[in-house]
């Protein structure tokens, strides 16, 4: 696994790369220390399979940085690692293209768990930042495949008939979070489009 990581602190930026060489020893780590040299280091070596960038690094111009290492880099995990954790900036992060949002407070496991996620193609961010009180933190086994608190939530309301925009307000998420939620759950359920999403769960018994 090739991951790039962009910190313009020195000890973050060190503290992450031996986290992620003690845990996951198979993996290559470059690191950068602003946008501009991180955005080098693709131009050069290509897309990584996980880049995590530090959303207030010099050359970020806010989200300006990650939708351009995006559009470089459609097909690879782009993240972004932060000290400061809203539901707002991880939902801006979310519907500017980031596959995830991860707080640099992070224990060394759940951090290496996160980049397995990422890599992996899914979508990854603190749970009880994505999800409004009352909602369950475990996950769910559906068939072969675990969907989050939040798939769930998406699931069951895609069930009952809603549309992204009438989940996303009931949810309080952007709609572009909405329709990353429904293309993660159509590649877990192996379906093409919302209606299959319901059909499948159906016939797993779910949300009858």
């Amino acid at each position: 696994m090739r991951i790039l990581l962009a910190d313009d602190h020195e000890l973050v930026c060190d503290g992450f790369k031996a986290v992620i060489e003690r845990h996951a020893p198979e993996s290559a780590v470059d690191t950068a220390r602003n946008f501009d040299d991180a955005f080098a280091l693709v131009l050069a070596n290509g897309c990584y399979d996980v880049t995590l960038l530090d959303l207030n690094m010099p050359g970020m111009n806010g989200l300006e940085g990650l939708k351009r290492m995006v559009a470089e880099c459609p097909r690879s995990a782009v993240a972004i690692i932060t000290g400061m954790v809203s539901k707002s900036a991880a939902l801006s992060a979310l519907a500017a293209g980031a596959r995830g949002f991860i707080p640099k407070t992070l224990s060394g496991s759940k951090l290496i768990g996160a980049i397995r996620q990422l890599a992996a193609g899914e979508t990854y961010a603190p749970s009880d930042l994505l999800r409004p009180g009352g909602a369950p933190d475990s996950l769910k086994i559906i068939g072969s495949e675990i969907l989050t608190p939040r798939e769930l939530e998406v699931a069951a309301m895609l069930v009952k008939g809603a549309s992204n925009k009438e989940i996303a307000r009931a949810l309080e998420l952007q709609e572009v979070t909405v329709k990353l939620h429904v293309r993660n759950l159509c590649r877990k359920l192996e379906t093409k489009n919302r209606t299959q999403i319901a059909v499948r769960l159906a016939q797993l018994g779910q949300f009858n």
